[in-house]
């Protein structure tokens, strides 16, 4: 879609005007992915602050008709070193590009150097985030592809557990392969991350891997899993219990849900990231579990699982319509068991759109 990306370079052209730049040299291939549309392993982008008629797009021999195929719109330059190559273009040009950004949070020292030696008569000027900047606040089509990521995953789980996927007798192993493949079944090109499956005192952990432990009646099973659809991820934490629910379990599960629900009303244009963690904090520890709950309430996510902005206590700034997000609580019991419930979310004016739709009742297995 090169109009959707050309869009996407000059709201970044925006950001360079502002910050006095004549051009910024993109080397992380997300972010080349976002302002491109290109899915290679090797390239680099030179964006002019002047319009695309100066903007430079390198990637080696592999990718020439691929990168003719989803990068039409920008002169190409094919060379196996894409950023000092383009470095050097820069410095061949150094009126046009005199003064020109760089992503310092992905460079190295090393990198650096090389890029100054190869640029040379060219200020090369740290600038770290812009094009993460522009990624907070998703356009319709990243909406369209998170949205049809969380449908792979709802229609997975619900496969799953319609054919009795989640049973004493099946090891955590054994469920995550086939919520996997069942997601694959449904358009994802493949798991968003390394699904959890966490049974018993294991549903404590909250970032347990899945092993060869088999599930037993009596058991909470933690399903932490998500799916990839054009680059774009989901992420849904759903938790079961095998068997009749114990009080105890269902009390930590009503607690928990209390704490999402409030966390994803708190969820709306201009709230302080820290404020929303603290609301579903604050359910918690009213019941006396805040030592319970040890990570972030939730986070971005997009072309990444894990990006900004992190609603945690320590995170900053204010959500803005259009950002996609996660709320997760949850409390874990060490040896006994934990709870978390998770949704990914597109902050609205008013009510959030909640994009995994997959039912928050406690579900018996």
């Amino acid at each position: 879609m090169p109009d959707i990306h050309a869009t996407r370079r000059s709201a970044l052209r925006h950001e360079l005007q502002e910050a006095g730049l004549d051009a910024h040299l993109v080397t992380d291939l997300l972010n080349i992915r976002y302002l491109t549309g290109f899915t290679g392993s090797n390239a680099a982008l030179l964006v002019h602050a002047g319009g695309d008629e100066g903007t430079l797009f390198c990637t080696d021999g592999r990718y020439t008709a691929q990168a003719g195929t989803q990068v039409p719109d920008l002169e190409l330059v094919v060379e196996r070193a894409s950023a000092p190559d383009l470095a050097r273009r820069a410095g061949a040009a150094a009126e046009r590009y005199r003064t020109t950004g760089f992503e310092s949070q992905h460079v190295s020292v090393e990198q650096h150097d090389s890029l100054g030696a190869a640029a040379a008569g060219v200020e090369l000027r740290r600038a770290p985030g812009i094009v993460e900047r522009l990624r907070l606040v998703k356009d319709a089509s990243e909406v369209e592809a998170i949205r049809t990521a969380c449908a792979a995953a709802d229609r997975a789980l619900a496969d799953l557990i319609g054919a009795g996927g989640i049973r004493p007798g099946r090891t955590e192993l054994e469920v995550a392969r086939d919520l996997e493949n069942r997601m694959l079944d449904h358009g994802s090109t493949g798991a968003a991350f390394t699904s959890i499956v966490a049974a018993g005192a294991h549903s404590a952990i909250p970032h347990h891997r899945p092993t060869s432990t088999v599930l037993a009646a009596g058991d909470l099973v933690k399903l932490d899993f998500g799916a990839t659809v054009d680059g774009y991820h989901s992420d849904m934490t759903r938790t079961f219990v095998l068997g009749e629910p114990a009080h105890w379990q269902r009390e930590l599960y009503e607690l928990v849900a209390r704490a999402q629900r409030a966390g994803t009303e708190a969820v709306r244009p201009g709230a302080e990231v820290a404020g929303v963690d603290g609301t579903a904090r604050a359910v918690i520890a009213g019941a006396g579990h805040a030592e319970h709950f040890a990570h972030g309430l939730g986070h971005g996510i997009g072309l990444q699982v894990h990006e900004a902005p992190s609603l945690a206590k320590t995170g900053l700034g204010t959500l803005a319509a259009g950002m996609a997000v996660t709320v997760e609580p949850g409390v874990y019991l060490a040896g006994r068991g934990g709870v978390r419930i998770e949704d990914t979310l597109i902050v609205r004016d008013g009510t959030p759109e909640l994009l995994t739709l997959t039912s928050k009742e406690l579900v018996a297995l």
